[in-house]
């Protein structure tokens, strides 16, 4: 089976989110996740990057067609790089399968009824 879409995993420092996804939406993503983190090891990555590393991050997930990938992560780089303020990193993860979970999609929801106590 042919994977269609990625998982791009943005790894920032605090504050650099809402950019990411300025820049990600200018190149054809629709959305994504921000989660709100603290980085491990942080102490010897500095040392051995000869940069300072700001322990509080913000990771930012984007599901994207595999055909769209690499221009995102070109923007995401250029915009948020470890030679930028943002100190920022990006991978991708291949993506199986997946589920729009919303209350706008139009997806039967199963009753589920009350019990007399």
């Amino acid at each position: 089976m042919e994977k269609n879409n990625v998982l791009l995993v943005t790894i920032v420092d605090r504050g650099f989110a809402d950019s990411v996804m300025e820049v990600v939406r200018e190149r054809g993503a629709t959305g994504g996740t921000i989660i709100h983190g603290r980085g491990s090891g942080t102490k010897e990555m500095a040392k051995f990057f000869n940069i300072i590393l700001h322990e509080e991050k913000e990771v930012v997930l984007i599901v994207s067609s595999q055909e769209n990938k690499n221009n995102i992560m070109d923007g995401i780089l250029r915009n948020a790089g470890l030679a930028t303020d943002a100190h920022g990193i990006v991978f991708t993860l291949p993506v199986e399968d997946f589920k729009i979970l919303s209350k706008f999609h139009n997806v039967e929801t199963p009753v589920i009824e009350k019990k007399d106590e």
